[in-house]
Formats: C-alpha cells, sequence, structure tokens
C-alpha cells in the first residue's frame, strides 16, 4: 500500500503541474517534472479555475472600490486573461478561423495551427469577451465574485470531459502530452474539484440552487454542443477545441446565473 504522505505529496504535485501548465504563474522548485505527471495532472484543471477565480475575484474586490463597477469586471477579466496568458481565449479564437475557414478535416487542423489570427477569430474573440463582461458587469455587485467561483472551474470540467471521451485528434501537438486516456477515476476528481464551489455556494445560500442547477446545465450543453461539433470535424479534439469549450461554456455559465436574477415577464 502507498505511504497517504507520499501519495498525498503526489497529488500536490500534479496540481502544481497544472497551474504551471495553465497560468503564467511559478510553482515550486520541489515539485519537479516528469512526463507522466502532466499525462494525470488534467484531473486537477478545474482547481486551476479556483485560483483564476480566486484572482480575477480580488482584482474585481480591489478595483470596486475606487470604479464604478463595469471598470472593475474589465480590469477583474483582463487579470484572468493575463493570468493564463490567454490560453484558452486563444483556443477559441483558433477554432473559430478554423471551423469558419476550413472545408475539411485537413484544412481545419492546419488554419488552427497557424499562429496568425484571421477575420472568424477575431471577430469571434470580441464577441465573447464583450459577452462575458456584459455579463457580469449586469450581475448584481455582491454575486459577481461568487459567479467566478461557480464559472471558472465548471468550464474547465466541461473541457476535461473531451478529454475523458474523445480522441485527441492531431499526432502531436501542445495539449498531446494531457490527452492521454483519463479514467473514470481521474474524471470524478476533475468534478469534485468543479462541483464543490458551486455547492458551497447553494448550501451557504449565496446563489439559488435553481440557478446553479441551470450554471451546471450550461456548462454540460456547452461540452456537449461543442464536441460534437469538433467529433463531426475533426473526429476528436485538438487544444484549442479545449480552450474553446473552456470559454464558451464560462459564458453560458454567466449567462444562465444572469438569467436567475431577471424579473419574469408578464404578458397582458
Amino acid at each position: 500500500m502507498a505511504n497517504p504522505v507520499s501519495a498525498a505529496l503526489h497529488q500536490c504535485r500534479l496540481f502544481f503541474i497544472a497551474l504551471q501548465f495553465f497560468t503564467r504563474l511559478p510553482i515550486p522548485r520541489w515539485v519537479g517534472f516528469a512526463p507522466d505527471w502532466l499525462q494525470h495532472a488534467s484531473r486537477y484543471f478545474p482547481l486551476v479555475g479556483v485560483v483564476v477565480a480566486a484572482t480575477s475575484g480580488a482584482v474585481y474586490l480591489l478595483a470596486s472600490w475606487l470604479l464604478p463597477s463595469t471598470m472593475a469586471v474589465l480590469l477583474a477579466v483582463a487579470a484572468g486573461i493575463y493570468l493564463t496568458g490567454a490560453f484558452h481565449e486563444d483556443g477559441f479564437a483558433d477554432m473559430c478561423d478554423g471551423f469558419g475557414g476550413g472545408l475539411t478535416r485537413e484544412r481545419v487542423l492546419e488554419i488552427m495551427k497557424d499562429s496568425r489570427i484571421g477575420a472568424y477569430g477575431a471577430i469571434g474573440i470580441v464577441c465573447l469577451l464583450a459577452i462575458k463582461c456584459a455579463a457580469l458587469a449586469s450581475l448584481p455587485p455582491a454575486a459577481l465574485v461568487t459567479t467566478l467561483f461557480v464559472a471558472h472551474p465548471l468550464s474547465r470540467l466541461a473541457a476535461v470531459s473531451l478529454i475523458w471521451l474523445m480522441d485527441y485528434a492531431r499526432d502531436e501537438g501542445k495539449a498531446k502530452p494531457m490527452a492521454q486516456e483519463m479514467t473514470t477515476a481521474e474524471f470524478f476528481i476533475a468534478a469534485v474539484c468543479a462541483l464543490l464551489p458551486a455547492i458551497a455556494c447553494g448550501v451557504l445560500g449565496i446563489l439559488d440552487w435553481a440557478a446553479l442547477v441551470l450554471a451546471i446545465m450550461a456548462a454540460a450543453g456547452s461540452a456537449f454542443w461543442l464536441g460534437r461539433k469538433c467529433q463531426h470535424r475533426l473526429q476528436g479534439y485538438t487544444g484549442d477545441c479545449l480552450g474553446a469549450v473552456q470559454q464558451v461554456a464560462e459564458v453560458a455559465i454567466y449567462l444562465a446565473i444572469l438569467s436567475s436574477f431577471q424579473p419574469p415577464m408578464h404578458f397582458h
């Protein structure tokens, strides 16, 4: 039987490997590195979302003391983008270009591999960021930070579901090391990491349970919709597809939670 301390230390290593892969944050030197660790680090992708949410939320709270809420939202979103190196936004833009401009599987993959951004990508990322900022700015300030802690982990779980259920579409690529087979146990760990913040918000009464269920459905629906598109066009997924799923699911969750704050319409 494995030493519990060693097992816990190894899980900490996997988390730090995920944190290093998906953010700009430095990790402790004692963590080290082994190629197969990256394969198993995807289980903590949603936990990285908690770190991103904490950073964006802290920036929003600090900025909102001095600036209007809309400006604080813009700074919070910018902080999240800087922290992750626009990793997921870049994937979304690449997928817009590839799926918008490619007619064959090979052409789609070729376009997505090109580092230059095209019209589809530029228009897509502008619209995405505009919707994201507008949705957050429309939320009650008290619920905004909580929404970040729901959306960032859940949207990353949506992306991880592609790793769990689908095949990698390229022979090589930046996400290939993480694209090896993901076990159901590893996906369960990812699900726990993603769902715990949402459940905590419900238990503490910070967000309505109906809003949280709607948010989970929005994340699942985004993963299902884009996953089907990836399977149809590419017979699998790429790292850009993971980024696109994360971004679309994040926005879908914001909109789902925002809808719960809107008064019902009465038609006469």
